[in-house]
């Protein structure tokens, strides 16, 4: 054979590799569809197939015993292409134009057939020519009746002759999953071996391998070839705390990235020695991230806060290490709204102190000091997503709706804005706090406060531990003044569930102390597990700020084409003029750009369809303005 010369060779390995599955698996399935005995047999064949994988059996024999396993024919070889055209491995999908560009270097070497290997990978343009595989023997009835057993692939190192046979000139790579694929690196005929383990991993593989690579992209980075990704999602990491809703987990992972859970809460040492390599930080309430975090969070880019507050984030620091923060203002709202109107109407009647007595066995039938909820007046203090849509549902319920909020907000229904807060306080039956956590809430309602409220109302706090004076409130209670009160946020609450809780609330009658659990529902927590990564997820893909609480807010699409260069700096005069100049002057044509600022910060985004040298990245970078720079696609 003529020696071919090139600079690159990718020989490529089909099953668990170019698809996710083991195809004599997928056959033997497909064939055994009707037996009885079908699971125990394909338990077998599965068995074989990692013993051959893992090199503890030979190839050879390995083949044999899977096809005397079950007897197959072309109609169900039919159905396994189809099959397996739907079970591409998803970074080969990802990185079809690279398959359609290095066409004539690419080689799929495999031990399985050629009959259902080539409809498959055809479809990205590689040459039936390059597809080195067995071969099946059918008989006048189309029932495969055995294999070409003078095909070297239906032997021991046959993968090794094949490619001896191509006679390659230049650098040869290989990427499988399997023992025999390592082997070829092993007797020469490859520079390296990537084990591959998007699909499955195989430890005594990995060890053998120069390099384990979690998808294509993860090739592509390392050899510095195109690819649609400037950066691989499998080696981005991201880091869950405080036992969020696996639903996010599983976002996370089908979108390629690498994740790790944590049940708890951390404190800054124990998060300072998990951080250094996480790209995505989710969090709830309790984890606090101040400016020490992210001088050690250097892959940092993104925090999504799994809940509504973000006041246990440092976001100037976070905005000026160019790090996003997403949260999640609408996910829980009804969860919240719900508990607190339970809480309303528990207090109102004086349930839970009746309750406790039963529990005792103490049976207090009496109607005193219990009261319906309509036609009482409601005082909502903060009109926001939560409190707005309370004043909805309490007035459907026939309550007087009364807010105050230091925005001017358009009144629901026939809610009626209090020009202060002691208007409020005078006039309402019933109080609840619906603010945020910002420092200058912190006693918001306190001796004063409680004070001005009219004989027998009731309050519920579920917004933020700090907004109320808990002393003073416990105060009123003794004295009668508050009849009842229902606390879910605390200044200070446990870590984990098994940490002590102490409150000067506890064992005060008609009192209803809950553990943080207002977006503690199944449905608000899912929601929010589904809202936050689908908006990190965006940031990631396309540098889209839409909905994000520290950088200027820009909606994008992704670009079809070319590069995105994302650009954050401090908002100065001059900025843009320096990065135009920059683009011009390297023979770069703008498709697109799009520019957000604040009081303090510039986000610009722009499309180029070019291909650019490294120095553009070093110029950019040396605006002096600039806190970071990435580059999409």
């Amino acid at each position: 054979m003529n020696k071919k010369s090139n600079n690159l060779y990718f020989i490529i390995d089909f099953d668990s590799t170019f698809v996710t599955v083991e195809s004599l698996e997928a056959l033997a399935a497909i064939t055994l569809r009707k037996r009885p005995d079908r699971e125990k047999i394909l338990r077998k064949i599965k068995e074989i197939t990692d013993l051959a994988m893992e090199g503890k059996i030979s190839f050879n024999e390995a083949l044999i015993k899977r096809l005397l396993l079950f007897k197959t024919n072309r109609d169900d070889l039919k159905k396994l292409i189809d099959f397996i055209k739907k079970n591409v491995t998803p970074s080969v999908k990802n990185n079809k134009e690279f398959f359609e560009n290095f066409s004539e270097s690419i080689y799929i070497v495999s031990g399985g057939f050629r009959e259902f290997i080539t409809p498959v990978v055809k479809e990205y343009g590689i040459k039936e020519s390059h597809v080195l595989a067995n071969t099946f023997i059918f008989d006048n009835k189309d029932r495969v009746i055995g294999f070409d057993t003078k095909n070297p692939l239906s032997n021991n190192g046959g993968k090794i002759t094949v490619i001896k046979k191509l006679n390659l000139v230049g650098t040869v790579y290989i990427i499988g999953d399997g023992f025999t694929d390592y082997e070829i690196r092993e007797n020469g005929h490859a520079e390296k071996f990537f084990a591959f383990t998007e699909n499955v991993k195989r430890e005594s593989v990995m060890k053998k391998a120069d390099y384990v690579s979690a998808s294509f992209d993860e090739i592509l980075y390392k050899l510095k070839l195109p690819r649609p990704l400037s950066y691989p999602k499998t080696m981005m990491k991201v880091l869950l705390l405080e036992n969020i809703h696996t639903q996010a987990e599983e976002l996370f992972r089908n979108e390629g990235y690498t994740v790790k859970s944590i049940q708890h809460a951390l404190s800054t040492d124990e998060l300072l020695s998990e951080i250094k390599d996480v790209s995505i930080l989710g969090i709830r309430s309790k984890t606090k991230i101040n400016i020490e975090i992210f001088k050690y969070a250097r892959k940092l880019l993104a925090i999504g806060v799994f809940a509504i507050g973000t006041n246990q984030i440092d976001l100037q620091s976070s905005a000026e290490k160019g790090v996003a923060v997403f949260n999640a203002p609408f996910s829980n709202t009804r969860s919240v709204v719900e508990l607190t109107l339970g809480n309303i109407i528990m207090l109102s009647r004086n349930i839970f102190d009746k309750s406790q007595k039963m529990h005792l066995g103490i049976w207090e039938k009496t109607s005193k000091n219990c009261h319906e909820i309509r036609g009482k007046n409601l005082g909502i203090i903060g009109y926001g997503n939560i409190g707005s849509q309370l004043s909805i549902i309490a007035e459907n319920l026939g309550m007087h709706v009364y807010y105050f909020d230091i925005v001017d907000k358009l009144a629901l229904g026939n809610a009626k804005r209090c020009k202060t807060l002691k208007e409020l306080l005078k006039i309402s039956d019933a109080v609840t706090v619906h603010v945020d956590g910002r420092p200058e809430n912190k006693n918001l309602i306190s001796n004063k406060e409680f004070k001005y409220m009219k004989q027998g109302a009731i309050f519920i706090n579920n917004s933020r531990g700090h907004v109320v004076d808990y002393d003073a409130l416990a105060a009123y209670i003794q004295r009668g003044k508050i009849r009842g009160a229902a606390i879910d946020v605390f200044p200070n609450e446990p870590a984990t569930n098994s940490d002590p809780f102490k409150n000067v609330l506890q064992k005060l009658p008609n009192v209803i102390l809950t553990p943080h659990i207002g977006a503690g529902t199944e449905e608000g927590q899912k929601n929010i597990a589904e809202f936050v990564p689908e908006k990190l997820i965006d940031f990631i893909n396309t540098g889209s700020t839409n909905l994000c609480v520290n950088l200027p807010n820009i909606k994008l699409s992704k670009a079809i084409k070319g590069h995105r260069f994302i650009h954050m700096h401090y908002n100065q005069p001059g900025v843009m003029a320096n990065l135009d100049k920059i683009f011009a002057e390297n023979k770069i044509n703008i498709e697109g750009q799009y520019l957000k600022t604040n009081d303090y910060l510039g986000y610009v985004i722009t499309d180029v369809n070019k291909e650019y040298d490294q120095k553009v990245l070093r110029e950019l970078k040396s605006v002096p303005e600039t806190i970071k720079i990435r580059v999409l696609y």
